[in-house]
């Protein structure tokens, strides 16, 4: 208290000496002590407050704690007189367990009388169901075999609660409803062939399929209300719970994985087309059998049953793994494209899964591939592969074909202008479209990959085709008689590297977005580079070819003159004009048939 007495005298020493620094301030010191006053006052009326609340608080604490003290006294005595009381009535609840074992004796006794009718009706009501299971009167077969459970449940229940581990009672009452059991059996096999025909039974009589699911409701109550019981008792009947739900929508799957595997042709190995037309079953058959469903089958489940829903999905699982299997399987490059043409477009299509018809409950978007990107990309990197392969062998086949042609007797075909040319770029550039076609039915980037890899091959068998065409050049030189028409296919040849260029452009235009588009635009250099050195080469030939028949002119015409009488043949030579070793005349009828311009060529 000292030290705070020092701080605030010190701290008012501060105070005042900070209000009074100039002399003209003295005045206001009878002003400073009047607010000092009253602040004084407030704080002094704000202090007493707080302490008079907090007196207030204290003593309503001290009250509030001698109260309880009172309850807890009046508690602890009314605990005594329990512990007293409960003291002298354990010998009365030993002395009541008789009355006990007699209620529940009783309440057995009562159970018994209960189903009395039904226990000694038992074998009338097993046949009477058995009737009307093979009538196929499903409702009221349930209803009888509801009866003939319900009967055995309370009786194997109150049993159960008298003497649990009684099992001889237990045995005999099972025993005796032992029909019951097969009953309900024989009734499943009935609901679940009904369910495997639901998309025929649906159209045909709808109210067949509503009992069966009526029956199915039935049982999933009952259920619940068995396992509720466990819960409590630790009870459960035989053969509880049946969990029909959960089986019909098991049949339900494997009806649909059925119809799926059942679309399969066994014609496939003499039929080329037979996953097309498989295929194409399947697209039908789901798109029915989905459009059934939405408008019919939907009215006859219950809609916590989501049934269309639940379909789609076994549906699409069940179209998942017979594309996985088709896609493990050893394909061909054209059962690949149909396959990936199928899965990647027809499935999303307005052909199949965004028809309009199953719109808007079928969203496309929603679904998930069915098959992984994985499976897709090595299916088309075996296709790649299978086509680059094709590609070879074909392009292979067609320049074999038309270096036959190059050795007919015949002139080539002229083209509308009257222009020599071969099939050979006609056929070539054919094969491209039609692989090109095929592509863009998949995917655009699949497309592209095509296209690279028939320039890429177009530019090795323009190499060929250029060795080709000197083989071919250095055969006529062998023996310039044949081929009779060497000239007119060279200049077919040297045609065709003007279509074949004309051609490359026009395949980039339609099949490329951009002329850089994938690197393809690095081909056309190479390309056009060995295309402009067949056609010079070619070209070459033809002068070649004329200068080696005005060689030959010129030669005849000098052993013309040689043997006309102004020299001599040397010994063993060969005369070029009757072909014949030594020293002789030329005949005298060979110059006869000779062209008038020779004697100018020889001059």
């Amino acid at each position: 208290m000292k030290e705070t007495d020092r701080e605030a005298v010190a701290t008012a020493v501060q105070r005042v000496a900070g209000m009074l620094q100039r002399p003209d301030q003295l005045d206001k010191v009878e002003q400073y002590r009047r607010r000092e006053a009253r602040k004084k006052a407030s704080v002094e009326a704000r202090l007493k407050a707080a302490i008079q609340s907090q007196l207030d608080g204290v003593r309503t604490g001290l009250s509030q704690l001698h109260s309880a003290l009172n309850d807890v006294t009046d508690i602890q005595r009314s605990l005594a007189d329990v512990s007293r009381d409960w003291r002298q009535s354990i010998n009365t609840v030993e002395s009541l367990k008789d009355v006990k074992d007699a209620v529940v004796r009783h309440s057995q006794l009562a159970a018994a009388v209960e189903n009395l009718k039904n226990i000694f009706s038992v074998p009338e009501i097993v046949r009477e169901t058995q009737d009307l299971i093979e009538q196929g009167a499903l409702l009221q077969a349930h209803r009888k075999l509801m009866d003939l459970e319900c009967s055995r449940d309370g009786l194997m229940y109150e049993q159960y609660r008298m003497d649990s581990g009684n099992t001889r009672d237990m045995t005999l009452i099972h025993g005796y409803f032992g029909s019951t059991q097969g009953l309900s059996d024989e009734l499943a096999k009935q609901l679940w062939m009904v369910l495997q025909r639901s998309l025929v039974t649906v159209r045909r009589d709808p109210t067949l399929l509503v009992s069966v699911v009526r029956i199915i409701e039935r049982e999933e109550k009952i259920d619940r209300r068995i396992l509720d019981r466990k819960k409590q008792t630790g009870f459960v009947p035989p053969g509880r719970p049946k969990n029909w739900k959960e089986k019909m929508f098991a049949i339900l799957d494997r009806t649909v994985t059925t119809r799926i595997e059942g679309t399969q042709a066994d014609t496939r190995e003499s039929d080329k087309m037979w996953l097309v037309r498989h295929l194409e079953i399947i697209r039908k058959y789901v798109l029915d059998d989905l459009i059934v469903a939405k408008n019919l089958m939907v009215q006859c489940f219950p809609p916590h049953y989501e049934i269309f829903r639940n379909l789609l999905s076994m549906y699409h699982q069940a179209l998942s793994t017979r594309m996985q299997e088709l896609a493990s399987e050893d394909l061909e490059a054209n059962e690949i494209v149909s396959l990936l043409t199928w899965v990647l477009n027809t499935y999303t299509s307005a052909e199949m899964m965004g028809n309009a018809e199953l719109a808007p409950e079928v969203d496309v978007s929603t679904l998930e591939p069915l098959l992984s990107p994985d499976v897709v990309s090595e299916l088309l990197d075996t296709y790649m592969s299978t086509l680059t392969s094709n590609i070879i062998a074909w392009l292979r086949k067609a320049l074999e074909t038309d270096k036959k042609d190059w050795l007919k007797e015949t002139e080539p075909e002229a083209d509308q202008d009257g222009y020599y040319q071969t099939t050979l770029p006609a056929i070539v550039f054919q094969m491209f479209e039609q692989n090109l076609q095929v592509a863009a039915q998949i995917s655009e980037d699949l497309k592209t990959k095509v296209l690279v890899l028939c320039l890429q091959q177009m530019n090795s068998f323009l190499s060929r085709y250029k060795d080709e065409t000197q083989s071919y050049k250095e055969q006529h030189l062998r023996d310039r008689q044949h081929p009779h028409c060497y000239v007119q296919y060279v200049i077919a040849i040297i045609n065709n590297c003007q279509t074949f260029k004309e051609s490359i452009v026009s395949l980039k235009r339609k099949y490329l977005k951009s002329d850089a588009e994938a690197g393809v635009s690095l081909s056309q250099p190479s390309m056009d580079g060995i295309l402009d050195a067949i056609a010079k080469e070619g070209c070459g030939s033809l002068l070649e070819e004329v200068f080696l028949d005005l060689e030959d002119m010129q030669i005849q015409a000098k052993w013309y003159l040689l043997l006309s009488g102004t020299a001599r043949v040397k010994h063993g030579s060969t005369c070029p004009c009757c072909r014949r070793p030594g020293d002789r005349r030329a005949d005298s009828n060979f110059w006869r048939a000779a062209d008038a311009s020779l004697c100018t060529l020889v001059d």
